[in-house]
């Protein structure tokens, strides 16, 4: 892979023709280059909106976050932009995120450098991962050297790489993945860990990003922020003084002692692998321009349309073993009769739905494993019977439609935790996009009930299934749950996850062009809330299901 120095003085802005080659220096590679090499990053390309300057960063704690768009409550946070579909119809994981490496000595400008990246990027569901969230936990010995400034904190021993490698390499295949919390003013981790989930972008900086073998074979572009020492030194007092509540005395003795001979040694010769060197940080507007270029002709490759493969697979196939459906006795023929009446009202509506849900729920209940148990009666006898096997139930809702099915599931099942996932559809695109996720703490431990009230082309229960998945639930300990069912929802969820169990009270056989379930049941959020779906609208999570 080559490397790119590129500079241009502040303020300046690239021009068109070779100017911009003009002032870079190539260096060459023999191992030749591929569709997704940096090789064409010399190229003029349109200058992206840049902040040209950032608010001096505060922190006294590791900081890797999420950064997709988002409002945030005291109790919840809610996308603002949704995160489309990241598997393929076999709900497979088929593109990684794309892991942006920056590396650089200490106070380089490497977090400016990737906020102003997240900035220019203007995609969802970027995750900035720290490196120095992954110190070693120092043991009582190795605290009196820190305290004392004598603790080489820039030395690669002092990193826990075992564990930002797991980290990086599960974030990287879209798992949910735990990230510690390192305290600098007592250099120390923090008890609570920050979640992460659901990175289309991964941006990981840190002054050793590029010593580690393994790590950068998990990075898809690497970048080196290249900034004069003396500015680094200043930067650092200043940090290290405000921030972190240290003396100058004691910072001036730890950069003589640990932190320019660390950079001098184990940081400026990984310069060699950089796909890219950054002049100056995040000042030089032509790097970022080509960095972002490149990011966004790589996300391009790896959009795929899951909705409409979908309609077009499994026609004809058999329904699979996975999948019961409740007797349909007259009872349950006669509520499906009421609830389908396009000339039944919302009270009734409401009433009969909510009477075939607590049906649905009890069937399903009698397909959890159970282990026999014995009690003593009150007569002194005993009494063989049957207990849960496992840890216990959480319930998951598909909003808004599924979270109707919420109240038969806590009649029925005590104390039962609840998580909810909202999946809507993009009106450009048709596809379904996760836009908002909150489950239960160590869910991966529980069988899970998840919920909507129909399924047709089966896109967003697949993309449900999958965050589940991604937050290590068993394939096997999932229940998917509808009233009402599509034969291609069905094959769809059935064909990607086999040991699913798919649980419902009908299925209807065909799906119309607009993803309608025929003969269906209509749009049952709009009916069982009392709203009205605009007429734009084809299809959304809201009861006709993708």
């Amino acid at each position: 892979m080559a490397a790119t120095i590129l500079d241009s003085k502040p303020g300046e802005q690239p021009t068109d023709g070779g100017e911009d080659a003009d002032r870079s220096m190539l260096r060459t590679d023999s191992s030749g280059s591929g569709d997704d090499s940096m090789d064409g990053l010399s190229k003029r390309v349109p200058c992206c909106p840049l902040t040209p300057s950032l608010s001096p960063r505060k922190r006294t704690t590791s900081q890797s976050k999420t950064e997709p768009p988002l409002l945030r409550t005291n109790k919840r946070t809610i996308y603002t932009a949704g995160r489309p579909p990241w598997y393929n119809v076999t709900g497979t994981t088929f593109k990684e995120a794309f892991v942006i490496g920056l590396c650089g000595g200490s106070a380089s400008g490497k977090t400016t450098v990737a906020n102003k990246i997240i900035e220019a990027l203007d995609v969802p569901w970027v995750v900035l991962l720290s490196m120095d969230s992954f110190y070693k936990v120092l043991n009582k010995e190795e605290q009196e050297l820190a305290a004392r400034h004598e603790y080489n904190f820039d030395h690669p021993d002092a990193f826990d790489f075992e564990l930002l490698i797991t980290v990086l390499r599960k974030l990287k295949k879209g798992k949910s993945i735990k990230v510690p919390v390192y305290d600098f003013t007592s250099h120390s981790r923090r008890k609570e860990w920050k979640t992460v989930y659901g990175a289309n972008v991964v941006i990981f900086e840190g002054i050793l990003a590029f010593a580690n073998k393994e790590l950068l074979k998990l990075l898809d572009m690497k970048v080196f922020v290249d900034t004069d020492s003396d500015i680094r030194l200043i930067r650092r007092l200043k940090r290290d003084v405000s921030q972190r509540g240290r003396d100058i005395n004691g910072i001036i003795k730890q950069y003589n002692k640990f932190v320019k001979p660390a950079f001098e040694q184990y940081i400026e010769p990984t310069v060699q692998v950089a796909d890219i060197v950054v002049p100056r940080g995040g000042e030089n507007f032509v790097a970022l321009d080509l960095i972002v270029q490149h990011v966004h002709s790589q996300l391009e490759k790896r959009e795929i349309n899951v909705r409409s493969a979908l309609a077009s697979a499994h026609q004809g196939q058999p329904l699979p073993k996975t999948l019961s459906v409740m007797e349909s006795t007259p009872q349950v023929c006669g509520m499906h009769t009421i609830i389908r009446n396009k000339e039944t009202n919302r009270d009734e509506f409401i009433f009969y739905s909510k009477r075939l849900m607590r049906l649905l729920i009890e069937h399903a209940l009698s397909f959890l494993p159970l282990k026999p148990v014995s009690v003593e009666t009150p007569q002194g006898t005993i009494y063989d019977g049957k207990r849960l096997s496992g840890k216990r139930i959480t319930g998951v809702s598909i909003l808004r439609a599924g979270e109707t099915m919420e109240q038969a599931l806590t009649a029925v099942c005590k104390d039962i935790r609840l998580g909810k996932i909202l999946i809507q559809t993009n009106h450009d695109t048709g596809e379904p996009e996760l836009h908002y996720l909150r489950l239960p703490k160590e869910i991966s431990e529980d069988y899970v009930i998840l919920m909507d009230s129909t399924v047709s082309t089966g896109a967003a229960a697949l993309m449900a299934v999958r965050v589940l998945l991604d937050h290590d639930v068993a394939e096997d300990k999932i229940f998917l749950l509808s009233l009402l069912m599509a034969e291609m929802g069905v094959h769809s969820v059935a064909y990607a996850f086999p040991k699913v169990r798919i649980i419902t009270t009908a299925v209807d056989k065909e799906v119309n062009d607009q993803f309608h379930i025929i003969p269906g049941i209509g749009n049952f959020g709009d009916r069982y809330f009392g709203t009205d779906a605009p007429s734009d609208v084809c299809e959304s999570d809201e009861g006709m299901d993708f």
